[in-house]
């Protein structure tokens, strides 16, 4: 269960609020991208970072000038919010139009990973989770790289989930409106692999389709 605190309290729609802790671990591992927000002299900024999670932590990386870097590694608040939009709710009436989605917000302090061999196996886990065997076949990072890479973490002990997944709700009054109402789907779909132009033709097509579930697409497209 997630733990509640002033900051995670739900007030808005607090029906869609959801407390189980794997819904968290759901939407942090399908979305990968992170919205921080850190406070600079000239005001507030929020940067999309690629991100990842292992266990209660939730690790993000950068070149050691990023100035993203440079200001979490001050030990100052952040919060990171992760969103997957999963599609429109077309109402009778234009103002209950609305959205699925699922979303997270973590709220704490970032932490830096010193050591140099914590970093490459943080590093490899993550684009195993990407493309799982991978690091077996790459080239891995060099001391020069992972000296230059900065690997930051921040704890998932205060977090919030909020999930939109609710039927068309109409007035009353609007049911009779002789127009069609409900929902239009949206997901994120992955693949197939599409070869760099360089590569040598007698280099087989790996098979990357294990954590992506039905969200793996065989074919880009139909006609």
């Amino acid at each position: 269960m997630l733990s509640t605190t002033p900051r995670t309290t739900i007030k808005k729609a607090s029906h869609k609020a959801a407390v189980e802790q794997e819904k968290l671990y759901q939407i942090i591992d399908q979305s990968l991208i992170a919205h921080i927000a850190v406070n600079e002299a000239q005001g507030p900024v929020v940067i999309p970072m690629l991100a990842w999670r292992v266990d209660q932590h939730v690790y993000i990386h950068g070149a050691n000038n990023s100035r993203l870097i440079r200001a979490l590694k001050k030990a100052e608040q952040s919060c990171l919010t992760f969103t997957l939009f999963d599609g429109w709710v077309l109402a009778r009436s234009a103002f209950h139009h609305s959205a699925h989605y699922r979303s997270a917000v973590v709220f704490g302090q970032f932490e830096t990973v010193e050591d140099a061999l914590e970093k490459d196996r943080l590093l490899n886990h993550f684009i195993e989770q990407i493309a799982p065997g991978r690091t077996q076949e790459i080239r891995l990072s060099n001391a020069r790289e992972l000296a230059a890479t900065s690997v930051l973490r921040i704890p998932l002990s205060e977090a919030s989930v909020k999930i939109s997944n609710g039927d068309v709700k109409d007035d009353l009054a609007d049911l009779d409106v002789p127009v069609w109402a409900g929902m239009m789907p949206y997901r994120t779909v992955i693949g197939p692999l599409k070869a760099a132009a360089d590569l040598h033709e007698s280099i087989p097509t790996p098979d990357y389709r294990a954590p992506y579930g039905d969200r793996w697409h065989e074919r880009a497209h139909q006609e």
